[in-house]
């Protein structure tokens, strides 16, 4: 059984393309990875500038700080991966994500990443899921090579599938991410990335949605805040006992030569347990102390 785990950094905070001048303050605050965005945020007449904005800020020589990621759109994969794929790169988020434009990026990554030097398997691929189609498609989407992980875009999803956000329909959303975290694990890819919440002053309740998130089997959200950071951290962060309990649990495993054995309370741990402490430790090595 390998030791290797799959993370993703905690939080993403999305940056519109149109605003470079945010770039340098975002890239230094909290957040783990920051999300140029090419997509929702930049209209139409502004893509060109917000590409090139986007490709010269990640040429450049930058402090070590947030991993830097883009977000593409479907109908642009060509011109939005031909800006952003430079060797300062560490993923892009695929919006509206389908078979066809999954397929699209793969062969555009294939190209740039061999022309321009940038290390084979470096760029990471969240495939946003935003409409009916995407569903449908998981159990083949998680089969594409270059894909990482899955990100759900629930405000596009739930209006492409006429479902209206309340307590009524809170647990016909809870079985859609459902089956998103259920499909990263069958296939072996990193957990899912949290969907966004656009009501960045209500932090409380973006505390608990963050909660409900992590224990459906998320580990990872994306924030349009940088006020939204600090608690997407408090929640996905393992504490201090669940890391000494993770490093218990692999080294018992270890020195029972990788059999079967049990923790300190007697307890079995078996494969399953072993998977859950070691992607404890690994999510925890992303955490500053």
């Amino acid at each position: 059984m390998g030791s290797a785990v799959p993370t993703l950094p905690r939080s993403f905070l999305y940056v519109p393309g149109t605003k470079p001048e945010l770039f340098p303050t975002a890239s230094a605050g909290p957040a783990d990875a920051v999300v140029l965005d090419l997509e929702d945020s930049v209209p139409l007449p502004e893509k060109y500038g917000a590409r090139s904005a986007v490709r010269r800020w990640l040429e450049q020589d930058r402090e070590p700080g947030a991993e830097q990621w883009v977000r593409i759109n479907a109908e642009w994969v060509h011109e939005d991966l031909s800006a952003a794929v430079r060797p300062g790169l560490s993923g892009v988020f695929l919006a509206k994500c389908s078979l066809d434009a999954m397929r699209a990026v793969a062969e555009a990554l294939e190209t740039l990443t061999r022309e321009r030097g940038v290390p084979a398997g470096s760029v990471r691929v969240v495939g946003l899921l935003e409409n009916a189609q995407g569903i449908l498609d998981l159990p083949a989407l998680a089969r594409e090579p270059w894909l990482t992980t899955f990100g759900i875009g629930e405000v596009d999803l739930l209006a492409d599938l006429r479902i209206t956000r309340s307590n009524g329909s809170a647990a016909a959303v809870d079985a859609l991410r459902t089956q998103v975290v259920l499909h990263c694990a069958a296939a072996g890819l990193a957990a899912p990335v949290a969907p966004t919440s656009t009501d960045f002053r209500d932090l409380e309740t973006f505390a608990q949605t963050t909660r409900i998130l992590h224990n459906l089997g998320f580990r990872s959200r994306t924030a349009i805040h940088p006020a939204q950071v600090p608690v997407i951290h408090d929640v996905v962060t393992p504490t201090d006992e669940a890391i000494t309990e993770a490093m218990s649990v692999v080294n018992r495993f270890e020195a029972a030569e990788r059999g079967v054995t049990t923790d300190e309370l007697g307890r079995l741990i078996d494969a399953a347990v072993v998977r859950e402490a070691r992607e404890t430790l690994a999510r925890s090595a992303r955490a500053p102390r």
